[in-house]
């Protein structure tokens, strides 16, 4: 399926990856588990976070955290006050710093604490989207705080397309680990 472009897609797309992530998650050995993610041997493997995040936990928090600016956002520029998807002092331009402040506010974050959090805020971005119309997630123009895009584009982003991201990079250790 592509990228969504109706409600439906969207609920249907963010359910069926976050199943597919907790499916991999449940599927990780116990050496998987503790082997630490080390992506330095693939020379295609060039950005940041594949040298940043170096376990489970780190992933799941950067997942929880971008769930966070998602609704933080919403509730903010639904209720008045005007504020952009990326906080200050970031922008799209340095959001890399932004996941680098995650991963290290989250380093005593322990992994059941990082799944359990993981969990209530995928439910609350899943109930967010089901206020919304499908013309309110899908046609441009309806809230001027979204820019140029659409409001379901960013959930789409930090649901079913972030899952994927989390499980792609999971199938990678997985590889490496099957390989020592």
């Amino acid at each position: 399926m592509g990228r969504p472009t109706t409600k439906t897609d969207l609920l249907s797309a963010a359910t069926t990856n976050y199943e597919k992530l907790n499916a991999l998650i449940s599927g990780l050995t116990e050496e998987e588990m503790e082997t630490p993610f080390d992506f330095s041997g693939d020379v295609k493997k060039k950005e940041a976070h594949w040298k940043r995040d170096k376990n489970l936990r780190d992933i799941l928090i950067h997942l929880y955290e971008w769930h966070q600016l998602l609704l933080r956002w919403v509730q903010s520029n639904q209720s008045g006050e005007k504020k952009p998807f990326i906080p200050e002092p970031y922008n799209w331009k340095t959001y890399g710093n932004m996941n680098v402040e995650f991963w290290e506010k989250h380093q005593n974050t322990s992994l059941e604490e990082a799944k359990g959090l993981l969990q209530e805020s995928h439910a609350a971005i899943m109930e967010l989207a089901e206020t919304f119309t499908n013309e309110e997630l899908f046609s441009k123009g309806i809230y001027k705080w979204v820019g140029g895009s659409t409001l379901g584009s960013y959930f789409v982003s930090v649901t079913a397309s972030h899952y994927d991201w989390a499980m792609k990079k999971l199938k990678a250790h997985k590889k490496i680990c099957a390989g020592k």
